[in-house]
């Protein structure tokens, strides 16, 4: 068994694709219409066969308010494995993105938050 798809919920999909692809440099990979949505993915151009990641929805009400409590409660939906987070911190910040927590350590890992202006927080980690 291997992982195929996973998840963030979003408010808008097009401006998540922007988000996704111009500021952290995912690249769009499925992008099919379904009925008022699209089912909508970005993969890691590092990874171009690996996890995709489904930019879904985030209509149902379950779905809106698990999505906002977390970011009231500063918990990231997801993380991103990078190999330096400092110099990551620095490019994304020159693109505009805001961080919710610079680079701090925890433990074996420096991590980062920022928000995707989609209706998340996203948590960058850098594995020592």
């Amino acid at each position: 068994m291997r992982m195929f798809i996973k998840s963030v919920f979003v408010d808008d999909q097009a401006k998540a694709l922007t988000f996704y692809t111009e500021k952290l440099g995912f690249k769009k990979k499925n992008d099919l219409p379904l009925g008022d949505h699209r089912w909508l993915t970005v993969v890691s151009p590092e990874e171009e066969n690996g996890v995709e990641l489904l930019l879904e929805p985030n209509e149902h009400a379950a779905a809106a308010e698990f999505q906002r409590a977390l970011v009231e409660d500063g918990i990231p939906c997801t993380a991103f494995c990078v190999d330096d987070i400092e110099a990551e911190f620095e490019r994304l910040q020159t693109e505009g993105v805001a961080f919710t927590q610079p680079p701090m350590e925890a433990g074996e890992a420096t991590i980062a938050v920022l928000d995707d202006t989609c209706g998340n927080l996203l948590q960058l980690v850098q594995l020592k």
